[in-house]
């Protein structure tokens, strides 16, 4: 029996097409490398597209009546509610304290940009998902 590694491959090639395609799209929006910009937030989300894949993987492999899907559903809820909320409000606060703190120290400023937008979101999923679909059809065929 040959080994699956498509449980490997597909969350981990969803986390390099988001950070790619973020690192692209902020470096277009800056009009230069914007290796500053690596990090939480900003489109797609690279945890939505990580957690999708794997959740997209075993609805695509098992059907979505296993209960491996229900797991990586859970776990998907789970991520994408703390990208949209929680990191959220942990960037806003760190924009209010980094108005308190003194501007002399700008290299001990908190990041601001955490959570993510409902857009940023919906994108990581579809890049997810996007990746759990090409590992399913064209690299592991039969899988």
């Amino acid at each position: 029996m040959a080994t699956d590694f498509s449980y490997v491959i597909t969350p981990f090639l969803a986390w390099a097409v988001a950070g790619t395609s973020k690192f692209i799209i902020n470096s277009v929006q800056a009009r230069k490398l914007a290796f500053g910009l690596i990090g939480y937030g900003g489109l797609p989300s690279n945890h939505s597209a990580i957690v999708s894949s794997v959740a997209a993987l075993v609805a695509l492999k098992h059907g979505v009546d296993h209960p491996a899907f229900g797991v990586a559903l859970a776990l998907a809820f789970i991520v994408v509610l703390d990208a949209a909320s929680l990191r959220g409000q942990v960037g806003k606060h760190a924009a209010l304290l980094n108005k308190l703190h003194p501007s002399s120290l700008e290299s001990t400023l908190l990041r601001e940009r955490m959570g993510h937008s409902r857009v940023e979101i919906g994108a990581g999923i579809l890049v997810g998902i996007a990746v759990a679909i090409l590992i399913t059809s064209l690299l592991i065929p039969g899988a």
